[in-house]
């Protein structure tokens, strides 16, 4: 069966063109720093974000954990929004890897308000953790694609500056907020002290993520790539997927919010779903049922050929990327009305 995979932006394949742009990738051995379509893309990503220097890394959790790991030492303290990637999604890494310990703070709709924020830094008592790094995630994930608001972003970071507190952006899908804004990357950079984003999701590569930063804390997370093993050899062949699709594939991404937000306004109309579709910013809805247990409604919909995940604790969500097109959402709608 062919599926309609909702599940991520994880799950898209190379185009042909980006099949091509790798095969024809100059490389080199980039543990030497030799590797030429690396190192290009790492310089694209620095113009793109304003920073000093950038590192490509395997993953969003390895640039995440990279940038907790650069700014912090052990028994500091990190400041996160409850439902964010990086206390959820990412096994309790900054523990584990960077012995740090995380303060969680409820967001409405997974944006942090600077007033709730400053409950939760610390005073210089010595028997408290220094409060030492501040995360933000835009889009954020769980709360379905929302785009932190500039406004919030920028007393946060003039709060933290300040009180020399570091900021660290998880922008897996930045430039699905900046698509939908018109806010460049190199501003929602300006605001922190580093920032990563994906090319593996809705831009469409197959692997890999960049981390962005000074000179000098880059180094630092040189450093700790290769202790955990992140140092790639030939990696240009995957770094050219990623220059593909950042110079062919952000422009589209508007596309998948059309999807998004049409499939949210469709199925909103079905007495039994919940979903706000005004929150649906981007390109993922996050919804629930009163007919179905999550995992009844995920098995009946496979049945039928839709693909959904479990969006949180009680939801579940539905991601739009270039995998599938508007015939297949107007498809998954008429199968979810078949179901309620």
């Amino acid at each position: 069966m062919n599926y309609i995979d909702l599940r991520s932006d994880t799950v898209t394949r190379p185009t042909p063109a980006m099949r091509e742009a790798m095969m024809k990738a100059e490389v080199g051995d980039d543990v030497f720093g030799e590797d030429p379509t690396v190192n290009k893309l790492q310089e694209k990503c620095a113009e793109i974000s304003g920073k000093e220097k950038t590192l490509y890394v395997p993953s969003g959790c390895m640039a995440n954990q990279l940038a907790v790991k650069s700014h912090t030492q052990q028994g500091d303290e990190v400041i996160c929004e409850s439902e964010c990637h990086i206390f959820n999604y990412e096994t309790a890494a900054p523990a584990v890897i960077s012995n740090v310990q995380m303060m969680t703070v409820k967001g409405e709709n997974g944006v942090m308000q600077l007033d709730e924020i400053k409950k939760f830094v610390r005073t210089k008592e010595y028997y408290f953790p220094r409060t030492r790094l501040i995360c933000l995630e835009n889009t954020h994930n769980r709360a379905g694609g929302v785009i932190q608001p500039i406004e919030v972003i920028k007393e946060i970071s003039e709060f933290a500056r300040k009180n020399d507190i570091r900021m660290h952006m998880d922008g897996a899908r930045i430039y699905n907020a900046s698509v939908e804004t018109g806010i460049s990357v190199k501003e929602y950079a300006s605001y922190f002290d580093s920032i990563s984003f994906c090319f593996s999701k809705g831009l469409g590569a197959p692997v890999g993520s960049i981390l962005c930063g000074t000179e000098e804390f880059i180094s630092i997370a040189h450093r700790w790539r290769k202790i955990i093993g992140g140092g790639m050899r030939q990696a240009g062949i995957l770094a050219a997927a990623a220059l593909y699709a950042i110079e062919n594939n952000v422009g589209r991404l508007k596309e998948d919010h059309n999807k998004a937000k049409y499939f949210a306004k469709e199925i909103s109309r079905l007495k039994e779903i919940e979903v706000n579709s005004d929150l649906v910013h981007t390109n993922i809805v996050i919804f629930s049922n009163s007919k179905y247990s999550k995992q009844e409604l995920i098995s009946k919909l496979k049945e039928k050929g839709v693909l959904i995940s479990a969006g949180s604790f009680e939801n579940l969500r539905a991601v739009f990327h270039l995998d599938v097109s508007m015939e297949e959402t107007e498809k998954a709608v008429k199968l979810f009305n078949e179901l309620f």
